[in-house]
Parts: structure tokens; sequence; C-alpha cells
């Protein structure tokens, strides 16, 4: 690998408790869930100014997608044979390589080392990697440019 660096090695820092329990494509908007922080993992004060955040990023793992589900090379989004043939890394889909997702959702309460979330599209007993503040100078800066058919797909999503 190049540089030689160390193994890399990640452990979730807590799970989704609740919410849906089925990945389902749509409506994710007002699905709330609780993210339980581990507390063999983190320091009781971790959360410490979460709080004063409206949203958080979460990236957690798509735990349940087998492996000979992942894709390596391109397909459809959902299958559709209107949408372009994009590769696996020019969509948000579940199947990806590392089976690695992020939703920046809404933090509607913490508790402790428990965040009350609304829109993380991940379900019941999802291992959670990190979690981050959004902040929004690290947002776009300049226009956004995507394809037509991500409206299209998104239009139920949330």
């Amino acid at each position: 690998m190049p540089g030689d660096s160390p193994a890399i090695e990640m452990r979730p820092i807590g799970v989704v408790v609740g919410g849906r329990d089925e990945a389902v494509d749509d409506r994710w908007g007002s699905v709330e869930a609780t993210i339980e922080l581990d507390g063999k993992v983190l320091g009781p004060d971790a959360t410490a100014g979460l709080g004063d955040f409206s949203h958080i990023e979460v990236v957690f793992v798509f735990d349940r997608v087998a492996v000979d589900e992942v894709t390596r090379g391109a397909r459809r989004p959902r299958g559709r044979a209107d949408w372009p043939e994009v590769g696996i890394l020019a969509q948000r889909a579940k199947s990806r390589p590392n089976r690695v997702g992020v939703t920046l959702c809404e933090l509607v309460a913490v508790d402790g080392l428990a965040l009350r979330v609304r829109g993380l599209d991940a379900i019941d007993g999802t291992p959670v990697l990190d979690v981050k503040p959004y902040m929004s100078d690290f947002g776009p800066r300049g226009p956004v440019r995507e394809p037509a058919w991500v409206s299209e797909l998104m239009r139920d999503y949330w």
C-alpha cells in the first residue's frame, strides 16, 4: 500500500437503537432513533457541547449487506432502466465496497451517551463508527452540481 501506513483498525463507538428495522428506500425524514454510544469506547463527557448543534453527521456500517451483494463497478440506481448506469462511487447505495454510510441528520436531544436523532437512514442495530457535528462552514463552497436523476431518486427519500 502507498506510504506503508499501519493497518487501519476501526470498531464501532455505538449502535442505532429503534427507528426502522428494515432498510426501506424512502420516507426517512420523520424517522427517529437513538444512537447509544459505548461507554467502554468513549468517556462519559464525549458528548459535552454536542447538544449545541442542530445536526450531526453519522458514519455507520451497512452491516447487513452480504459480501456477494457488494458492487465494485457500475449499476443503475435502484435498478431503474430509465436512469443511467453509474459507478458505485457516483451514488450513495448501501452495497458499497466497504459498506460505509454517512448521513447528515437532525440532533433532537443529547442525554449522556444517548443521542436522539431524526432522519438517520440506518436501521435498528446498525453499528456507528463516528459522529461529527455539522458545521455549515464545512458545507459546499460554491454551486453544487448533480445529475437530474438524483433529484428524482431523492423526491420521496426524506
